[in-house]
């Protein structure tokens, strides 16, 4: 089964990621022989004295391709050559898009005070815009506001775009009065985690490096928004090159207890929009990065399929790992924005062009619904709740069926990849020591695993993709006998394996902790089928009602 398209230029790419022998180590040593007896032990290898010396030329002639590597200068912006594409070539899926009827509400009624509009839903807030009860720019001012005087506070925000808002929202006034309506999104404001790139404005992951990085492309996921008539107010926060909820402004908060981080990576994203700064906003995740800070601020956040959504003009971590997505108040809003994202932009070549059916009419008692066994039996934090949801489910109608998912295989081992591609996106910062002037400098944050990762071997990474597409098959199997699987959001190694696999996952706000923080529940499905993931989480979501909670602290 043919998972992934590697050409041969990959291994010299990964050796530039993955010394497999430091020349820094050779040159302080008495002779490459006996470095290569200790870097023997850091690869677990064993080789004879003979086989050494029968490696020395071919070491010597490596160390002088990795100075000449070392010279090129490569920009955070030019991938690899290679693709990645989890969907075997003979998977079947749908391919005619069918018209969606969005069954939006029929009448929604105006608050008594206008500041109260900052927490409806993004479905609630087209209906009054469409039927110019608000118009957007009134809305627009209302968030901008709200960004003003809570940002100080929550530390979310790293550009404010107020004056580019201002006149997108004039403009989408100005259609709608003219009976040009672009749909749901016309004239709602959101904002984007600042790691996709606005052409003229600051880009800058997050991290002083980056301060004055100005692009000059605009992300086709922001060109595809404008194009939907949403207006952008905000570039957020996120953790320093995308991990955790620091960066050089400080610790994003979480509106739920400011004295807490949000999580992150898309630490602004979700505390804003759980703060009622925005309607909606768009995250991304490699490794958790739209499901934990959606959990800690008590949002809905979907990680769509891998290849789903564009990343060109985005930051890169991992080029096989990541993934955009939306962050909003409901699994509702989820498909709406989804829907308006996803798809080719003409340049990311891991994209596809599939159908997004999604029916809010169709009965999910249709689908087929699985459930973790073995994680739900665990003792863990959102125990309690979590059985609730499975309460919930089941008084719902919906058969509940036991599956367990491929923990045999060793998902923390493969691991690696992202360590090394991430070395690889960053190298420039190990090769100049500008590492040292990111904000965490402890053993688990960036600095130290990017000079950890050059001792990854190109071997391994190739050994850990291929253990890689034995997850992948894993998963298939699983797919063929449940529709959508509801699953504790920090079960087992579940996270890491659907990211690595590039299934998609929705995040659904589930209860509250004992400390008075919200708790979540996670809904995976197959790949593409985001419909059936959002129709069921959504179902589930106004049974529960959680969703209609809100921090005090923020609201008006």
């Amino acid at each position: 089964m043919k998972t992934q398209k590697i050409l041969l230029s990959v291994l010299t790419i990964l050796l530039v990621s993955s010394v497999v022998v430091n020349f820094y180590l050779f040159k302080s040593s008495d002779t490459i022989q006996d470095n290569i007896l200790s870097t023997e032990k850091l690869f677990d290898l064993k080789f004879s004295p003979a086989q050494r010396d029968s490696m020395v030329d071919g070491i010597k002639g490596y160390l002088d391709k990795y100075k000449e590597i070392h010279k090129i200068t490569l920009d955070n912006s030019v991938s690899p050559s290679f693709n990645f594409a989890p969907v075997p070539v003979s998977y079947q899926f749908d391919k005619e898009q069918k018209k969606i009827d969005w069954d939006l509400p029929k009448e929604v009624v105006m608050p008594e005070r206008k500041e109260q509009l900052c927490f409806y839903s993004v479905a609630e807030l087209s209906v009054l815009i469409k039927e110019k009860k608000i118009t957007s720019l009134e809305l627009t001012k209302l968030y901008i506001e709200r960004l003003k005087k809570y940002d100080p506070e929550l530390h979310c925000v790293i550009t404010l775009l107020e004056e580019r808002a201002i006149n997108q929202a004039k403009k989408a006034d100005e259609e709608i009065s003219k009976g040009i309506y672009r749909g749901p999104l016309h004239g709602i404001p959101y904002g984007v985690k600042d790691l996709l790139a606005l052409k003229g404005y600051p880009f800058t992951f997050g991290s002083k490096i980056y301060k004055n990085q100005i692009p000059e492309i605009t992300s086709p996921v922001i060109q595809k928004l404008d194009e939907a008539g949403a207006v952008l107010v905000v570039k957020f926060s996120l953790g320093e090159l995308a991990m955790d909820d620091t960066w050089f402004g400080g610790l994003t908060r979480n509106p739920w207890n400011t004295e807490k981080g949000s999580s992150g990576s898309s630490a602004g994203s979700a505390s804003g929009t759980s703060a009622g700064l925005v309607a909606f906003s768009i995250g991304s995740e490699t490794w958790g990065s739209i499901i934990s800070p959606s959990t800690v601020c008590g949002v809905t956040g979907l990680r769509p399929t891998y290849g789903r959504v564009s990343r060109t003009g985005a930051m890169a971590l991992s080029w096989t790992m990541d993934k955009i997505g939306p962050i909003c108040r409901t699994a509702e809003d989820c498909a709406l924005v989804f829907d308006a994202i996803k798809g080719k932009d003409g340049q990311d070549p891991n994209l596809v062009d599939l159908p997004f059916n999604y029916d809010p009419k169709k009965d999910i008692k249709s689908l087929r619904i699985g459930y973790v066994e073995d994680y739900f039996k665990e003792k863990y934090d959102f125990r309690t709740n979590d059985s609730l949801t499975l309460k919930t489910l089941r008084e719902m109608g919906l058969n509940l069926i036991p599956i367990k998912l491929p923990e045999q295989i060793p998902s923390m081992a493969i691991s690696i990849m992202l360590e090394a591609e991430a070395a690889a996106a960053f190298s420039d910062l190990t090769l100049t020591q500008k590492d040292t002037m990111m904000v965490l400098q402890k053993k688990g944050a960036w600095p130290n695993i990017f000079r950890q990762a050059r001792f990854i071997p190109a071997v391994e990474y190739i050994q850990a993709s291929r253990i890689r597409t034995q997850l992948i098959a894993e998963f298939m199997n699983v797919f063929k006998t449940v529709d959508v699987i509801v699953c504790p959001t920090w079960g087992g190694n579940q996270n890491l394996m659907t990211n690595l696999t590039g299934h998609p996952a929705l995040l659904i706000p589930n209860g509250f902790g004992k400390d008075g923080l919200p708790t979540s529940i996670t809904f995976l499905a197959d790949w593409y089928n985001e419909a059936d993931l959002l129709l069921v989480g959504s179902a589930y979501q106004k049974k529960a009602g959680f969703y209609q909670k809100h921090p005090d602290k923020f609201l008006p």
